[in-house]
């Protein structure tokens, strides 16, 4: 878990994202427990309702799933569902303004691809 929160954005969205985050990353692996919504509100001193809403996110989304009198834990299949849902958010957030700005500047697909495959190259992917 990160030490400090970010002022600028809801901390139960900082909490699920910091989930997020771990799932993908395979810190946190499926059906292990995650922290519970006490230890989060302790360890940012932070209402426990807090960091309840960013919790109950995930598992209305199916990513985490509650084991009564014992804790929260990882679904099966979070992985690949918070990887998919990323991989669309990515999409939104960065190909289409791309592809936007491309338009104004006159790039063509070609040359958008060749930019692409030039940093790829120069980081060695």
């Amino acid at each position: 878990m990160k030490n400090t929160l970010d002022e600028n954005k809801p901390i139960f969205l900082q909490i699920k994202e910091q989930l997020e985050d771990s799932i993908i990353s395979g810190n946190v692996k499926a059906m292990e427990r995650v922290p519970s919504t006490n230890e989060f509100a302790s360890f940012y001193q932070i209402n426990p309702a807090t960091a309840a809403k960013g919790i109950n996110e995930l598992v209305n989304e199916n990513i985490l799933f509650k084991k009564r009198g014992v804790g929260m834990f990882v679904t099966e299949n979070a992985k690949e569902l918070l990887i998919q849902k990323h991989q669309e958010t990515f999409y939104e957030n960065f190909i289409l303004p791309i592809k936007s700005e491309a338009r104004k500047l006159r790039i063509d697909k070609e040359d958008l691809i060749a930019m692409i495959n030039k940093e790829a190259d120069s980081n060695g992917n």
